[in-house]
């Protein structure tokens, strides 16, 4: 089967050029409170890598990261002092922070059993149907206002396993009602930190465009013609690996690929579907690489002449979280790894970039306030060569981020190190 696969698919591009210096700004100190925590499966205690932590009675949450930890921000003037920790799968937990001593004292989830007769009866007999009718639902389950979402959003870039590059935002995102485009969304920067390591990088290194836009375009409810516009879901398999519950609610966890006789490099991956709202919950999917030409087309917008650059990997997370009886986007993450050949060089060099962005709190629009042209963050910006920036060892302040892992960790303070040199 050919098909005409739209360039509208394309989530980002990669550029291959020179490297350019960043620098710095400052900001404010805000008093809060601060509480640590480690989610993990109760029955092995595993990590749970991306759960869910939301203050209760607010839009302020967090996620956890790659080792199950977690730091929420909560400013002290606010009167709400339990959180709920959600993850699909298992039963959401419930805690008393005014009571919560965290040091080494994980937080376990139990598992989720579906009873096997309830599991038989709920299987939909047409899942093709089900998931065209998730994706068109958007007016139904998903938050009907405009609205201003702070966002913490992280950017890396490794070489051979080494972290070379390391982005760090605060952004405000304006997002419009998602059964309806009145208005283009828009980023707008609130804090930046950033480094490169030159001496680890090549003269060419691969670049990720877009910066936060990328993660924010993988709201596949809002803009599902990055994943699966409804008239290509006819070109892929879908099928009921198993039942589910997240929050108390039954979820039909959906596999699909792409049909043997499609030729096309598209999705394949899980779809976490509330199966009596019809509502996506979650999405973890991958990109079919396997043809290196049609895959890199997809991705690689500028390169020399003399290099030959191609995906070997291209992972894709998104999540959605309730608030009130309606659903909004709430994390995403992407990881692409690539291959440089080079003419001048013998071996092939490995870069893998990644990205990942939470909504850390939000509001309603209600006056439809959007920031000056200058201050909007360009679609198709390059957050390690644009002139955003800042220094101050306290940055973040009462801002929720999600927790770095060990290798990020490193790359945070060699950032801060090289602040306190400036400083000086």
């Amino acid at each position: 089967m050919k098909l005409n696969f739209s360039a509208s698919l394309t989530l980002l591009f990669l550029l291959l050029v020179n490297i350019n210096n960043a620098q710095i700004e400052n900001d404010n100190k805000i008093n809060y409170l601060e509480f640590n925590g480690k989610v993990v499966n109760s029955e092995n205690k595993e990590p749970l890598v991306f759960a869910n932590i939301n203050l209760i009675g607010s839009n302020v949450s967090t996620i956890s990261n790659g080792d199950g930890d977690f730091t929420l921000k909560i400013p002290k003037s606010f009167s709400s002092k339990k959180i709920k920790i959600s993850f699909i799968g298992f039963k959401t937990k419930i805690i008393d922070l005014s009571s919560y001593d965290n040091i080494n004292k994980p937080i376990s989830l139990d598992v989720f059993v579906s009873p096997l007769s309830e599991t038989v009866i709920s299987i939909p007999k047409n899942v093709e149907q089900l998931v065209r009718e998730t994706l068109i639902n958007s007016n139904k389950n998903y938050l009907p206002s405009h609205n201003i979402m702070t966002a913490f959003y992280r950017e890396t870039i490794k070489r051979k396993r080494r972290n070379v590059s390391l982005s760090e935002a605060v952004i405000d995102i304006y997002k419009s009602p998602y059964e309806k485009f009145e208005k283009k969304e828009v980023i707008k920067v609130l804090k930046v930190r950033k480094d490169t390591d030159y001496t680890r990088l090549d003269t060419l290194a691969l670049k990720l465009s877009g910066g936060p836009y990328n993660t924010l375009f993988q709201d596949i409810i809002k803009y599902p013609n990055y994943f699966i516009p409804l008239f290509y879901v006819s070109n892929y398999t879908f099928w009921v690996h198993r039942t589910s519950e997240i929050n108390k609610k039954p979820v039909y966890v959906i596999r699909f690929r792409q049909k043997e006789d499609v030729n096309e490099p598209l999705f394949y991956g899980e779809l976490f579907i509330d199966g009596k709202n019809k509502a996506l919950l979650s999405a973890n999917y991958s990109l079919n690489v396997s043809d290196r030409e049609k895959s890199s087309k997809l991705f690689v917008a500028k390169k020399p002449r003399h290099a030959k650059v191609w995906p070997t990997k291209a992972n894709f997370r998104v999540d959605y979280s309730e608030r009130n009886g309606k659903w909004y986007y709430n994390y995403s993450n992407l990881t692409l790894d690539f291959k440089v050949n080079s003419d001048k060089k013998i071996f092939n060099t490995t870069y893998s970039l990644s990205s990942e962005m939470v909504i850390t709190d939000w509001k309603e629009n209600t006056n439809l306030d959007y920031p000056k042209r200058k201050e909007i963050l360009k679609s198709n910006v390059i957050l390690t060569d644009s002139k955003l920036g800042f220094s101050d060892k306290d940055f973040w302040g009462i801002n929720n981020i999600i927790e770095p892992e060990n290798t990020i960790e490193n790359a945070i303070k060699k950032i801060k190190r090289k602040l306190k040199r400036l400083k000086n």
